[in-house]
């Protein structure tokens, strides 16, 4: 079943292009069917880039999505076109007034690591969602930044600078077999890590209610489920694309900046070379197993969402 995504999105047509389905509002609209509902709460400076990695992924289940690109209210983006977001983001504070839900969130990762979280300019926002999620979205999934400042607002779980950036392709292992969300995943996994702050298993382990389902003896924990909040936190990241990590790299470079290769991306660590994507299969079995596990549980009636 596909994804339903706005005609005009760029990547409506990128994802249709790559063999995923999508499907027009309007189109949607005709099968008698109720959708999944899902938000993307986009805080990362490429916008379009972003919506392309996760719609690619949230796309590619047996269900039909309907995929609401949502935005913080105040805060503009400098690297998006005006006339994007206001064509396909809503301000957070309308959907808040709105009083509509959601049966999945996922809340991006933001370039901000080096700020503490009451600094940044829509934190106070921000948190607002967060204290949302519990009463409008029945899953929230929160990625890199966006899962370390939920796990810090929900349970005070630092995150801790790096000397070094973690930048690379580690290598993790699956703490949880069992796991309705890691159903499918080797023992063994390889996910893109891009970040200058850690979050620590000691500090995990110490909240009731955490349970760490992925993590690496180099770079940490991964994935980390918090029931509690109806909520996973993935500090890594499974959506990005084949040359994500070399952008970054080479953007360091042109800045000047003192950044090593990433590790374990190129073939012989050679940025001559093209990068190898060998987490793509996982990525979609996390997301797709996401999915799955709120088509499991949550309400036909919308309404009874967040109602315990």
């Amino acid at each position: 079943m596909p994804i339903t995504l706005n005609e005009d999105l760029p990547a409506f047509h990128i994802l249709s292009q790559e063999g995923v389905m999508v499907m027009s509002p309007g189109r949607a609209a005709k099968q008698d069917i109720r959708p999944l509902r899902i938000g993307l709460l986009n805080l990362m400076p490429k916008k379009i880039q972003t919506e392309n990695q996760f719609a690619r992924l949230i796309g590619a289940t047996p269900l039909q999505i309907d995929f609401q690109l949502i935005r913080m209210s105040d805060h503009e983006s400098r690297n998006t076109a005006a006339d994007h977001m206001e064509s396909f983001y809503r301000p957070f504070r309308e959907v808040e007034a709105s009083g509509e839900k959601f049966d999945g969130l996922v809340i991006t990762g933001a370039p901000i690591e080096h700020l503490p979280f009451e600094q940044v300019s829509y934190w106070p926002e921000l948190t607002r969602v967060f204290d949302w999620t519990r009463t409008h979205v029945h899953s929230t999934f929160g990625v890199c930044w966006g899962g370390m400042a939920m796990a810090w607002h929900f349970h005070g779980l630092p995150k801790h600078l790096l000397a070094q950036k973690a930048f690379g392709c580690f290598r993790h292992r699956n703490l949880a077999p069992a796991s309705p969300y890691l159903r499918g995943f080797s023992d063994d996994v390889l996910v893109p890590v891009s970040r200058w702050t850690e979050v620590r298993q000691p500090e995990v382990d110490a909240i009731p209610g955490l349970t760490t389902l992925l993590a690496s003896d180099e770079v940490g924990p991964c994935l980390v489920e918090d029931p509690g909040h109806r909520a996973v936190y993935v500090f890594n990241h499974f959506e990005y694309d084949s040359t994500t990590l070399k952008e970054e790299h080479d953007r360091d470079i042109a800045s000047g900046r003192s950044i090593g290769v990433p590790r374990n991306y190129y073939p012989d660590d050679d940025p001559a070379m093209p990068p190898t994507n060998r987490w793509r299969s996982h990525a979609h079995l996390l997301y797709g197993n996401w999915i799955n596990e709120i088509y499991q549980t949550t309400w036909y009636d919308m309404t009874r969402i967040g109602g315990g």
